[in-house]
């Protein structure tokens, strides 16, 4: 089907130009004389761009441009101006037109800005689809990323998830070692069952073995009831042990022997019981260097670790920063039902920029606040911590860090253009003369930046 045009201008002579123009372009095309009726066909039909008049009466351009952005923020508008009124222009520039074309004007500049508009809505969902893609393939419950030691990551959890092996994961703190966990047991053929988790290093000692195994009445102060540990909770499904580093010798030498016969005793109890669960544990410590120190048995970290996989920490998968924020991004303007644009590049460069000790949970933590702080349309570097956005200024070029030198070259262009529009009050004449450029090479690297 041919693209979809609606044409909104109140003189007919314009109308009846442009309609005959786009059609012998081979694009569907439709008009109306006013605002209002403009948005009634919008009711009525999908359109796939709109060229508009600013100045019309009853409900002008300006108008109109405000009601489709609400409504259809992803439609493009192409807006028509006469000299008198460019800063109108500069206006509907700033509510969310594609571009803008001053009167008069030659029709092969309106042909050339109508199908750069096609070209990026073509682009932008051939980019959804292929996210869609990279969505059903590597996002397990909340496993978002698209580098490659995700995807291995990804596979591996994908691998073990249909047999019984344990498994071990390690990882630094925020990396989503339960998320992998997890993904494995909804993977598994015990998806039906109990997914059980006991947090090792956020239980005393004393509590933890009562907490793994159960205990029988009276076996301790308190114990006024027996009580059913998480080995039995977890029957038929699968137990994640996070923290499996901080287990107590005693607690290492019951778990080593139910991973060897799947056979347990209670706290203060001599029946031996039984649990089919499946044991998937986690670290963020060096089992190995503990094995060496003594301090964790070396019989345990080779029953644990049937299958290992490494969750990377964010530093060593910045591809995966775009998308982690995009989806905490929508996560919490949905809870505070905010609306707010894509991350511009600057947040994005700052974000890549940084080294996120704190990794994935760090980022979520992050992006929560920017989306709290945020009073305009879309984030800003200054709804960042101090720490953060410093990492965009501080950005070193002698550390490439994987990018090429078009990339690091095209940052700093960047980098300039944004001080250079701030220090300006983003008056592209003013910006153009003092970086000796021509305004429409101003422009043009402003839209190859995402900063029109």
């Amino acid at each position: 089907m041919s693209n979809r045009i609606l044409i909104v201008d109140d003189e007919p002579g314009m109308r009846s130009l442009l309609t005959r123009v786009m059609e012998k372009e081979g694009y569907a095309a439709h008009s109306a004389p006013d605002g209002v009726q403009a948005l009634e066909s919008m009711g009525r039909t999908e359109w796939d761009l709109v060229i508009a008049d600013i100045d019309m009466p009853g409900m002008d351009g300006l108008a109109l441009l405000r009601k489709i952005h609400e409504e259809k923020p992803s439609l493009p508008v192409i807006m028509i101006t006469a000299y008198a009124t460019v800063e109108s222009a500069v206006e509907a520039m700033k509510l969310g037109a594609y571009d803008y074309i001053t009167k008069p004007f030659q029709m092969d500049e309106l042909k050339i800005v109508v199908a750069k508009a096609f070209e990026k809505r073509r682009l932008l969902a051939e980019k959804e689809m292929l996210l869609a893609e990279i969505r059903s393939r590597y996002d397990l419950k909340g496993i978002i990323g698209v580098s490659d030691c995700m995807r291995d990551v990804v596979d591996m959890a994908m691998s073990v998830a249909p047999s019984r092996a344990t498994v071990l994961i390690e990882g630094e703190s925020g990396t989503g070692k339960e998320l992998v966990a997890r993904a494995i047991h909804d993977h598994s053929d015990r998806h039906d069952r109990p997914f059980v988790v006991v947090n090792c290093g956020a239980l005393a000692e004393g509590v933890l073995e009562s907490e793994l195994f159960g205990h029988e009445k009276g076996a301790f102060s308190g114990a006024i009831v027996s009580r059913k540990g998480r080995f039995e909770l977890a029957d038929g499904g699968t137990l994640f042990i996070d923290e499996v580093g901080e287990l107590p010798p005693q607690a290492q030498v019951k778990l080593l022997r139910f991973l060897q016969n799947q056979e347990f005793e209670r706290v203060g109890g001599s029946v031996m019981l039984r649990s089919d669960a499946r044991i998937v544990a986690a670290t963020n410590r060096d089992l190995r260097a503990m094995v060496r120190q003594g301090s964790f048995r070396e019989d345990l970290f080779y029953r644990l670790n049937v299958v290992h996989i490494r969750v990377p920490p964010l530093r060593e998968r910045r591809e995966d920063i775009e998308h982690l924020a995009a989806h905490f991004l929508a996560k919490y303007c949905a809870q505070m039902n905010k609306k707010l644009a894509d991350l511009p590049p600057d947040v994005l460069l700052a974000l890549r920029s940084y080294d996120w000790e704190g990794n994935v949970r760090e980022l979520e933590n992050v992006m929560e606040r920017a989306v709290v702080l945020c009073k305009g349309d879309s984030i800003a570097l200054r709804d960042l911590p101090e720490e953060v956005r410093g990492q965009e200024e501080a950005m070193e070029v002698a550390d490439p860090g994987g990018r090429t030198l078009t990339q690091i070259l095209e940052a700093l262009e960047r980098q300039i253009l944004v001080r250079t529009l701030q220090s300006n009050r983003n008056s592209q004449t003013k910006t153009a003369a003092e970086l000796g450029l021509k305004r429409t090479t101003l422009r043009y690297k402003m839209g190859k930046y995402g900063l029109l």
